[in-house]
C-alpha cells in the first residue's frame, strides 16, 4: 500500500465525521473550525501541522503520529494520547478543553499548556520535567508517580498533587497553589 504524503494545504471547515481524513501523511498543514469528533484517526501522521478551533473529542488516535503539533482554541475531550505513536510525540495547547483525557506513562518533556482546562486528566506515569501549565484548571487531574521536575505550576489552579507519589524537584508553584500540594493532609489553610 502506498502512503500518501500531503503537505502544506489548509483545510477550513471540514466535516470529517462525513467523509473520513484520508489515511496519509499531513506535513506543514492547518487545519482551521474542522470537525474530528468521533473520528478514526489510527494510523495517520501529522507533522508541524496546527489544529485551531477544532473539535478532536473522542478520536480514536491509535498510532497516530503527532510530530510538532500546535493545538489553539480546540475541544478535545476523553482523548487517549497513550494510543498514539510514541516516537516523536510533542505537541502544545493553547486555550483548549481537555476534559477527561488520558496521557498515560507519555514522555512529554517540555510540552506547554496555555489557558487550558484540564479536568479529569490522567497524567499517571507521565514524565512531564520542565512543562508548563500556564493559567491552567487542573480540577480533579491525576498526578500519579508523574516526573513533574522543573515544571512550572506558578499560574495554575485547581490543582492536588501529592509530593510524596510524585517527583517535584524543583517544581514551581505559586504561594496560593502550595495548599493544592497539602490536599491529602485534610488540613485548612486561612489566608
Amino acid at each position: 500500500m502506498s502512503e500518501n504524503y500531503i503537505a502544506e494545504q489548509i483545510f477550513n471547515k471540514e466535516d470529517f465525521t462525513l467523509r473520513a481524513l484520508p489515511k496519509a501523511e499531513y506535513e506543514n498543514c492547518k487545519f482551521l473550525n474542522c470537525n474530528f469528533s468521533n473520528s478514526d484517526l489510527n494510523g495517520v501522521k501529522f507533522l508541524d501541522c496546527e489544529f485551531i478551533s477544532c473539535n478532536l473529542s473522542l478520536a480514536n488516535l491509535t498510532k497516530t503520529s503527532l510530530n510538532d503539533i500546535n493545538f489553539s482554541d480546540c475541544k478535545m475531550l476523553g482523548l487517549r494520547f497513550e494510543n498514539c505513536n510514541d516516537f516523536g510525540l510533542a505537541f502544545g495547547f493553547d486555550n483548549c478543553k481537555l476534559d477527561h483525557s488520558s496521557f498515560y506513562k507519555l514522555k512529554l518533556k517540555k510540552t506547554t499548556f496555555k489557558n487550558t482546562q484540564l479536568h479529569e486528566v490522567d497524567f499517571s506515569e507521565c514524565d512531564l520535567a520542565n512543562s508548563t501549565f500556564d493559567n491552567c484548571d487542573l480540577l480533579g487531574t491525576t498526578f500519579d508517580r508523574t516526573i513533574l521536575e522543573k515544571a512550572d505550576f506558578r499560574t495554575a489552579y485547581n490543582y492536588s498533587i501529592d509530593p510524596d507519589n510524585n517527583r517535584i524537584k524543583k517544581a514551581r508553584f505559586s504561594k496560593a497553589g502550595i495548599a493544592g500540594l497539602l490536599n491529602k493532609y485534610d488540613i485548612l489553610i486561612s489566608e
